[in-house]
Parts: structure tokens; sequence; C-alpha cells
């Protein structure tokens, strides 16, 4: 597939000119900060020296007070209260952090999961009748909800409260909740916006303890839920979110829960966890219950003894190698369809639907055949007698939008600009993916069609070292916003070591002629198609992030070579 490299271009000079005086580092590394939007000496010492002290007052977010009040309000009137989530990693974790922390001071609290094909996305009618039958009077709803004005309504009409606790974009009007903890909200003066739905549970039960008077510990120990979200639910790694991420993994690493401790070793992770692991070895782990059994089975392991985590941990480990194979077996399926179809190459989106399709992966089908088909892409099932499906888009277009327009011929929809979710009637399936690719054919840009190489700064090899690569190492936790840094240096050589290891990975060591005599070990992966560039000592670009290797006890500096294109 084409790609094209884009590299970004530093336009305040001085900001770097400044900023590397004032911190006395290389211009490389002033460059990094400035494109992270980092000018200053303050903003630098926030950025590679986050502190817990930096998290925001919790009463600054809208509606916290009520809530608070309202919670209070349960205690004392021993009232029984359900803690409500979605079934995916934010919900999951949400849950887990909220029903854990509260359930020190209600004594009438439970929490509830919505089956994903039963009730589907968010707040539920069948949640609230089971609220009701059962007596709770309060439902702390998380990440979910901003949207469920007439589930808000029916619950109501019950006298059932709601604390609504959410990240999402609201619509035109709020849900008539007891509190709606949402800084997206469009008058909340919350100072960040990017918090995911079990940051907002954080924050609610953080309110909690300085309300009560309760030491802060009790609400920090959590926070290897709240990073397992942030990573997860991919939301920006920034102001608060880099704070939350930073303590998160240092407890991740040190001190985690039962339930992720005996994850974690299921994994079978060699060294210390960063917000990648996370993203590709817990989360979809997690993610798997309510994939393919239901979110309950993930709070269950997030909240176990430690007797119960080995135990909660292999049965979600086998479920995830259920979700892997169904997940790898549909992909190919799709794949086929594509390649046999005629149109594909005349669409600007691709849309599949096959009534027999796992609904619980169809959004991890969609993203791996992006891969492939570089274009908006939905991948539609059905389900209990209606069509659902998840979307995801390429970079730049909003997707859901494009489902926006489509509304019509919906059922319901909901998500972001990147991702959504959505349900319909089987006989508008036809004019469904007619009307979207017409909305999309119509609205993308041509170079949104074309995979982008994002990268930082272009560098010489004989300007990496180790001081920078020390610098480089603080720059983590990286996630959107804030990825690793990545590279780009022209005319490379390699000085004879090239090699084919393991399947089909390239190793070498590359050199750049006319400069300081500088051998640096890479490696590509899945790259040995490349090998007899380097054998025929043809230059090459190549564009890389930068790590250290250990070996033996032995650390050195490693290029890890992402893109090449021979002169």
């Amino acid at each position: 597939m084409e790609k094209k490299w884009n590299i970004h271009l530093v336009k305040d000079k001085e900001a770097v000119s400044s900023l590397q005086n004032a911190l006395a580092v290389d211009e490389i590394i002033a460059k990094l900060l400035v494109l992270r939007g980092i000018h200053s000496f303050d903003e630098s010492k926030t950025f590679f020296r986050p502190s817990l002290d930096m998290l925001h007052d919790p009463f600054l977010m809208k509606g916290m007070r009520i809530a608070i009040e309202r919670i209070i309000k349960a205690i004392l009137a021993n009232e029984k209260v359900l803690i409500f989530g979605d079934y995916d990693v934010d919900g999951t974790t949400s849950v887990a952090l909220v029903y854990s922390f509260f359930k020190n001071y209600i004594d009438q609290i439970r929490y509830y999961i919505p089956d994903r094909y039963a009730e589907g996305y968010g707040i539920s009618f069948q949640s609230i009748d089971y609220a009701a039958e059962n007596n709770y009077s309060l439902i702390i709803a998380l990440d979910c909800g901003i949207k469920a004005n007439d589930k808000i309504d029916y619950a109501n009409s019950k006298h059932i409260d709601f604390i609504i606790c959410d990240h999402h974009l609201p619509g035109d009007e709020i849900p008539k909740a007891v509190a709606v903890l949402d800084p997206k909200q469009a008058d909340c003066p919350y100072p960040y916006k990017e918090l995911a739905g079990c940051g907002i549970g954080f924050k609610l039960a953080q309110a909690f303890c300085i309300q009560q008077g309760i030491d802060e510990q009790e609400v920090f120990k959590y926070l290897d839920l709240v990073v397992t979200s942030i990573a997860s639910d991919i939301v920006p790694i920034t102001g608060e979110n880099r704070v939350l991420a930073y303590f998160g993994l240092k407890q991740l690493n040190t001190d985690p829960s039962p339930g992720l401790k005996s994850l974690i070793a299921l994994s079978k992770a060699e060294k210390e966890l960063d917000i990648t692991a996370l993203v590709f070895t817990i989360g979809p782990r997690i993610n798997a219950a309510g994939r393919i059994e239901h979110g309950s089975k993930a709070v269950e392991l997030l909240i176990c003894s430690e007797e119960e985590a080995p135990d909660f941990s292999q049965k979600i480990n086998v479920t995830n190698s259920q979700r892997r194979d169904l997940d790898l077996g549909t992909t190919d399926e799709a794949l086929m369809i594509l390649e046999n179809d005629v149109i594909t190459p005349y669409r600007k989106s691709t849309v599949l639907f096959n009534p027999l399709w796992h609904k619980g992966i169809v959004g991890i089908v969609a993203s791996r055949v992006i891969e492939k088909y570089y274009k908006p892409t939905i991948v539609l099932t059905e389900s209990n007698g209606m069509v659902s499906g998840s979307a995801r888009s390429v970079k730049d277009f909003d997707v859901y939008t494009a489902i926006e327009k489509c509304s019509h011929l919906l059922e319901q929809f909901g998500g972001h600009k990147f991702a959504a979710g959505l349900s319909l009637k089987k006989e508008n399936v036809p004019a469904f993916i007619d009307a979207f690719e017409r909305e999309v054919a119509s609205t993308i840009k041509d170079h949104m069609l074309v995979p982008m190489v994002e990268i930082d700064v272009e560098i010489k090899l004989d300007e990496i070292n180790e001081k920078m690569v020390r610098i480089l190492n603080q720059f983590a936790p990286h996630g959107p916003h804030n990825m690793t840094p990545v590279f780009f240096s022209k005319g490379v050589l390699d000085t004879g070591f090239a090699k084919v290891v393991g399947t089909n990975h390239l190793k070498v060591e590359l050199y750049q002629p006319n400069s300081k005599l500088t051998k640096l070990e890479a490696i590509a992966f899945n790259k040995a198609d490349y090998l007899h560039f380097f054998k025929r000592n043809i230059p090459v670009d190549i564009v890389y992030k930068i790590k250290e290797n250990e070996f033996r006890g032995n650390t050195s500096i490693q290029l890890i070579i992402e893109e090449i294109r021979h002169l």
C-alpha cells in the first residue's frame, strides 16, 4: 500500500532556540517538545516531572458537588445503589473502580453491566426495570449516558435517580439526571476535557475523599485501573491524563490489583508494561469478556481477591483466545469478499455485511480491513433480528458525521469521529450501503485515502547518543498527542552486516556516508524484502524509533525501522 511520508515542520524556530537554552538540551529534543506544544521551562518541568499535586480539583467539574451530596444522602438513608457501566475496557474498569471504592462506604451496593447482545450499548430500559424491581433508588452510570435522555426520563418516572459520569460529546439536550459529570458539556469549567470514562469515575471518588476528609490514597490505589482505561480507550496522553497514566503505570508495574497482576502473568510480559503493552496485551483480554461472554466477567476479575484471581484470569484468557480465533477467521472472510468484488476499487468506503459474523468482533475486523483497504469501513452482522455493526475511520475523516447523514435509515447510532456503532433493519442495509458511499465520496478528500507516515524530525545518525536516548525515555508514557518520537534519516548504508532473522525480519548495522563514523544496530520487522538494497550498497531513507536494547546485562542503542524507501 502506498504511504506518504509527512515530516512535521517546526514553525516557531525562536521557541526551539529558547527552550534549547533554557533546558540545556540538543536542538532535536527542543524541537520534539515544541511539536508537543511545550514552549517554556515550566511547561517542560510539568511534562518531565508529573506529580499527583497537578491533578485538578474535582469540584471544578460541573455537577460534582450535587453528585457528592446525592451519594451522601444515599449513604445516610441506607439506599440501594447500582453502579452501571459499559462492557468495554473503559466501562468495566470504571465500574470496578467506583464499585470497589464506594463499597467501603455504601452498605447496599451492586454493579450492573449490560448484555452486549440483549441490551446493546449504554443505559437500557432493561437495566432500569431491573433497578426498579430490586428497589435501587440511585444509579451511577459510567462511560455512557450523556445522550440517554429517554432512558433517564423513564428512570425518573420510576423514581430512580441517575448520576451520569461520561466523557463523550453531549447532544443538544442534556439528560435530566440528578447530576451530569462530563467535562465536554459546553458550560463545564473543568480545565481538562479529555479524561476517559474511568477518569471521570476516579474524579467522583476523589471528590468524595475531599468532601469527607478521607486520605486521597484511598482512591489513588486504583490508578492501575485508570491507566488501563486511558490506554485502551485511546484518549490523549496529555495534561491530567499524562499524570494519571504516569502514576498508573508505576502502580501497575509494582503493586497491581490481584486480577490485573494475574492477567499480566498470563500475558507473559517480559518487561515493564507501557501504554502499548496495555493496548495490545491487557486491554484485549479485558475486552474479550464483553465481546464473547459478558462484561460482568471482566469486572469480576478486576475486583477479585488474590485467591480468586488465577481462576478468573484463566477464564478471561481462554475467552480472549476464542475472540482472537474469531477475529482472524472473520478478517480472512472479509478480505476475501473484497478481493473478489470488482466494485471495491471504485468505492471510497467499505461496508461489509454477513449475518453469521460474531457481533463482538466486528469492530476489530473493521480496523483490520482498513490496514489493507485504507477507507472508512463498516462491518455489519445480524443479532436479535436487527443488523448492527461497527465503523472505523481513516485519519482526518469524521465517520460519525457521515453515519449521522444516513440516520434516516438507522434505528440507533453513536460514537465519535474515528469509531462508531450503529443498528438498522435488515431491509435497509442495501440503501444504507449506497447512502453511506455517496456521503463519503462527496466529502472525503483524496489525501485522506492515503495512509500517512508521521515523522517528528529529520536527523543524522551521528546525532544519536546515550544522553539523547536518556531524555527520550522521559517522554513516556506515550499515546495520542504524545506518540513515541519518530525520526527520519537519509541515505543510510549497511556495514556488510545485513541479514534476515526469524521468518521475515531484517537486521542491519547502519551508517551515513560523509558524517562521523557512527554504526548503529537496527531491526526492521517484516521487511526482509529490502535485504538486497543493503547487500548491493544502495542508499536508502529510513523512518524509525530509537530504543535501548538490553541483552545479557549490556545496554545498547537500537533503531526500530518502520519504513524504508530507496533513492
